[in-house]
């Protein structure tokens, strides 16, 4: 998800040393593997005393709420690091070119490229340099300069730093309007094996302070208007897929606890890329995991905004998804005793478990109904996506077609639409998943989609 910099005579190569410009090869292509980049919920917009504002952003190389495509300045403010995970391409023991921006560098490259409308705001991450609390006041001039100095009033996102001060974390929370902490590894054995730098409680407890402070924010919004804000998009995570031997059970159920438990905004999963080679790592000979990671994002969709719950999708007796059928067509032919349903008679929660129809279908389809009964060609002009819903839907007691309800000969049909099946194993050609591709249901923020 990566966007090459390409030098022309009006970007920003026109003031900037090569200096800079060979760091911010470095630091661009160094922050690619990091997919937690969202931006939503922010309403605030510039006061005119400043440049840029946060109004309806969206994420990294994707849609804003209002359709607008949107990018960020995706870079690291070094990618030195002090610790030695097996899976990260920067540990202290890869022979890769290093880079290190000055917080003033970082300042001048994001309003550079925001006067020229190639950014609406800035992802920033980086590799611990000198120790945690050191890079985490980095960040944090960073963030000063652009608000205070530059006044620079758009959308930023940047790493709270494990094991930093949580003061620094604080006043860092204040500028910024997403921050998030990675997860890294499902579970504590994995990232003690490859992580043994880490630990699960150091990573867990920025999470925690972060919510806190959120929740603490807010009370004082409540009585207090004018008061600054405290990371009003909330915070996310992500976690590598692929790199340890957990089943997608156990991630979707680490997951659904940190949405419980820390009230995140997203969850990311990365499919694990061998980039660093390590004999503690597996070979990939097939290459990433990539349509796996696919199904770990629909199955979050389910979690996040269709009342699913993990142990609905999966089990410790059936572990991991079915490469050949989306989770809510899997979950719905496992459960045809459910099916089918009466379109003009079932809730709101019961129509979300239908395949084919979205939570905006569903919304629709409950106001439409209160005016007059509705039939297929109805459900059609509303959004439903009929070639997935019609075998498990009635509409006044009649099914579209004839059909049985019989998981053999609906899986069959379900296999027949070509859009069930992913790219990948069409075309049995592995590649990043785009926020621009025609899918179904990428579980991205934004992109709204029927399910």
């Amino acid at each position: 998800m990566n966007r090459t910099v390409i030098p022309y005579s009006n970007a920003p190569t026109a003031r900037l040393s090569p200096s800079v410009m060979e760091k911010l090869t470095i630091l661009t292509d160094a922050a690619k593997y990091d997919v937690a980049c969202t931006s939503s919920g922010i309403d605030r917009r510039g006061d005119g005393t400043g440049i840029g504002n946060a109004s309806a952003c969206g994420i990294c190389h994707s849609f804003s709420a209002d359709g607008r495509c949107v990018s960020l300045l995706k870079i690291l403010l070094t990618n030195e690091c002090i610790f030695n995970c097996s899976y990260c391409q920067n540990n202290c023991n890869s022979d890769v070119p290093r880079a290190t921006f000055t917080p003033e560098e970082i300042c001048t490259l994001t309003i550079e490229f925001y006067r020229r409308n190639y950014i609406e705001g800035l992802f920033l991450s980086s590799g611990i340099i000198v120790s945690p609390n050191y890079t985490m006041d980095l960040i944090y001039q960073v963030l000063f300069r652009l608000r205070t100095v530059y006044r620079f009033q758009g959308y930023i996102h940047v790493k709270a730093i494990p094991g930093a001060d949580p003061l620094l974390i604080e006043k860092a929370g204040f500028l910024a309007d997403r921050m998030s902490v990675n997860l890294e590894l499902p579970t504590s054995d994995a990232l003690r094996k490859l992580a043994p730098c880490k630990s699960r409680n150091t990573i867990l407890k920025p999470m925690r302070q972060i919510q806190n402070n959120i929740i603490q924010n807010k009370n004082e919004l409540a009585l207090f208007q004018n008061s600054p804000r405290f990371v009003p998009a909330g915070q996310s995570t992500q976690m590598i897929i692929g790199a340890t031997p957990e089943s997608d059970f156990q991630i979707i159920s680490v997951a659904e606890s940190l949405y419980q438990k820390f009230d995140l905004k997203r969850v990311f999963y990365s499919a694990f890329v061998n980039v660093s080679h390590n004999s503690n790592l597996p070979a990939l000979s097939e290459g990433p995991p990539l349509l796996r990671e696919h199904r770990l994002y629909q199955a979050d969709w389910l979690l996040r905004y269709y009342h699913f719950s993990a142990d609905e999708l999966l089990s410790e007796a059936r572990p991991n998804f079915n490469i050949y059928l989306d989770p809510k067509c899997d979950w719905a032919l496992r459960h045809l005793e459910y099916f089918p349903v009466e379109i003009n008679a079932a809730d709101y929660k019961t129509l979300l478990r239908v395949p084919g129809i979205g939570a905006k279908s569903a919304k629709r389809i409950v106001k439409a109904r209160q005016g007059s009964r509705l039939d297929f060609s109805d459900l059609k002009k509303i959004g439903v996506v009929l070639k997935r819903a019609l075998y498990f839907i009635t509409c006044s007691g009649h099914m579209m077609y004839p059909v049985k309800i019989d998981e053999d000969y609906i899986c069959r049909n379900l296999l027949s639409d070509k859009t069930q099946i992913p790219r990948e194993l069409k075309n049995e050609n592995y590649r990043q998943i785009s926020l621009f591709d025609d899918i179904s249901y990428g579980g991205f923020e934004h992109v709204r989609i029927s399910m």
